[in-house]
């Protein structure tokens, strides 16, 4: 048995918890650490994970100050040309490609079409008709194009070209969003707003234009007509691709109520997958 005057061993806390055990005394000349000054972990949310800051002025400015414009294409039947044609649109394609000095991304889109509408038009059109003959074949193919709908999947093809423009240069961002998209996408983040100059947002303006005028020349050499989408078609689809399912139910509405500041839209990008109006 240890004597009396011998005090029994305590047990030492572990390297790895000295200095965050709350029980610990401070040092001398440091304030205690209060309960609410730890900063609280941010949560792995969905809005974390998206890249999108606001839309604006024709352009999807990003998080980390990049900006994007979005090109509509139309497609070209290109089973339906002859050999001399063919050749013709590969020869022009490959020179628009050579021709480009920044990079670009091709986005194609597949969508479901929401019947629905164009079933409620057949259905008015009938009920306007006053021969027999047509309101019964009218009911046929009614029925038709309901019940084809409900067996398959109606599927429409979109085609889109995104040009990106980094203010501090193309190369570096492009190395450094391929080192590190899985620990962005992987690791929470807090919500902050981008803060950009006007001179850099003037710049990216004219140079997102000139690009935008390149790639639109280019394509109408190849035959593909292109147009440029705008402040409330580049919301519309966004929201259409982060809701894939919601946009068929509920489609987004106009854009009557949003803000018009020297006669442009500005819509805001706050909640997720939504853009947010502000009124």
């Amino acid at each position: 048995m240890p004597p009396e005057n011998q005090q029994p061993p305590q047990a030492q806390p572990p390297a790895a918890a000295i200095g965050n055990n709350p029980a610990q005394p401070p040092a001398p000349g440091q304030a205690a650490p209060s309960p609410t000054s730890q900063k609280p972990q941010p949560q792995n949310t969905t809005q974390n994970s998206l890249l999108i800051s606001e839309i604006r002025d024709s352009m999807v400015i990003m998080s980390d100050g990049s900006f994007r414009a979005v090109v509509a294409c139309k497609s070209i039947n290109f089973d339906l040309m002859s050999s001399r044609e063919r050749e013709g649109v590969e020869f022009s394609y490959q020179n628009f490609l050579n021709a480009l000095y920044f990079p670009v991304q091709i986005f194609i889109r597949s969508q479901r079409v929401d019947i629905g509408p164009y079933l409620d038009r057949l259905a008015t059109i009938r009920r306007s008709q006053d021969n027999m003959l047509l309101n019964v074949l009218m009911d046929d193919y009614i029925n038709f194009i309901d019940i084809l709908s409900q067996e398959a999947n109606i599927m429409d093809k979109s085609f889109f070209i995104v040009i990106p423009y980094y203010p501090t240069g193309e190369l570096s961002n492009v190395v450094e969003q391929s080192k590190g998209i899985f620990g962005k996408i992987l690791k929470p983040k807090q919500t902050v707003a981008t803060r950009i100059d006007q001179a850099t947002y003037q710049k990216a303006k004219e140079e997102i234009k000139n690009r935008v005028d390149s790639v639109t020349s280019g394509l109408f050499q190849i035959g593909v007509k292109s147009v440029e989408l705008s402040t409330k078609e580049l919301g519309e689809l966004y929201y259409n691709v982060y809701n894939p399912d919601t946009a068929v139910r509920e489609p987004l509405g106009d854009f009557e109520r949003v803000d018009r500041r020297d006669g442009k839209y500005h819509v805001k990008w706050s909640e997720p997958g939504r853009p947010m109006v502000k009124v």
